[in-house]
Formats: structure tokens, sequence, C-alpha cells
């Protein structure tokens, strides 16, 4: 029975953690930037810089969800005050990877984009490496309702 419970929490994690990824990349809208006005300005890449873009891990899903497998799981070793020792030691082994898995499931690539506007002024954005962009590329920038993106 604890192994079909186990088998559950696991799922029901992977689940929560596979939520926590947000996509920032050039093509990527929420539904409040849908239909908004967005300004577009044109310039051009002087400077792409590989960047690693980190998820929210203020939420500890990750934690929580290893926390409770891992106690779950020592709770199988031994028997009587075993038991015990194991659901503990099981339980922290257990919140510590999930963290580390939410927080590796949730960070994804991104580039610092410098694009040089023709009206001289020069900006940085960072966003998602869905779509490469490299020096001397002329571009749009499109900026709108606090969100600002570089798109071919």
């Amino acid at each position: 029975m604890k192994s079909d419970q186990l088998l559950i929490l696991a799922a029901i994690s992977a689940l929560s953690l596979a939520g926590c990824a947000s996509n920032v990349g050039s093509t990527d809208y929420s539904t409040s930037q849908a239909r908004s006005v967005q300004e577009v300005s044109y310039g051009v890449v002087t400077n792409v810089r590989q960047v690693t873009i980190q998820g929210n891990n203020n939420l500890p899903v990750g934690g929580l969800a290893g926390a409770a497998a891992g106690g779950v799981a020592g709770s199988e070793v031994g028997g009587g005050n075993g038991q015990i020792v194991g659901a503990v030691l099981g339980a922290v082994l257990g919140g510590l990877g999930g963290n580390a898995l939410q927080h590796d499931v949730s960070s994804q690539k991104g580039l610092e984009i410098t694009v040089k506007l023709d009206s001289g002024r020069i900006i940085a954005v960072t966003q998602g490496a869905d779509v490469p962009f490299y020096p001397g590329d002329r571009v749009q920038v499109l900026s709108g309702n606090g969100v600002t993106r570089v798109a071919h």
C-alpha cells in the first residue's frame, strides 16, 4: 500500500514541478498581453550574451513534495524506531532533492540582447533563448504592459 502512495505522490510532485517552469521567449505571450497595444522600435543587435533565467523558487512546492515522498519512502526502512528515523531522514533528503529539482526545472536558457535603436539609444533585453539572435541582426523591440521583447 505504501509503495502505491509513494508512486501517486511522485506523480503529483512531477506535475507540480512542471507547472513551475515559465516561458519568457520572444514568442511567448501571457493572456494579459494579448490584444494590448505595444510600442514598436527598430534597431540593430550589437551584442548577445547567454544567460540563465532563474525560475520562481519562492514557492516551496519541490521541497514539500520531495519531503513527503522521502518521508513515505524512508518509513519503509526497518521497524519501530528505525521506521521513525528512516521517515525523518527520508523527509530531509527528499526535501533537499525536491528543492534542487524545482530549481533545475524552473530555470531556462536565456539571452541578454543589446540593441542600438534607430534613435541612438542603447538597450539590453533579457529573454528566453527560443529564437537565435546575432550581432548585426536588424530587429524589432516591442514594449507594452511592462514587458519588452526582441523579435526578428
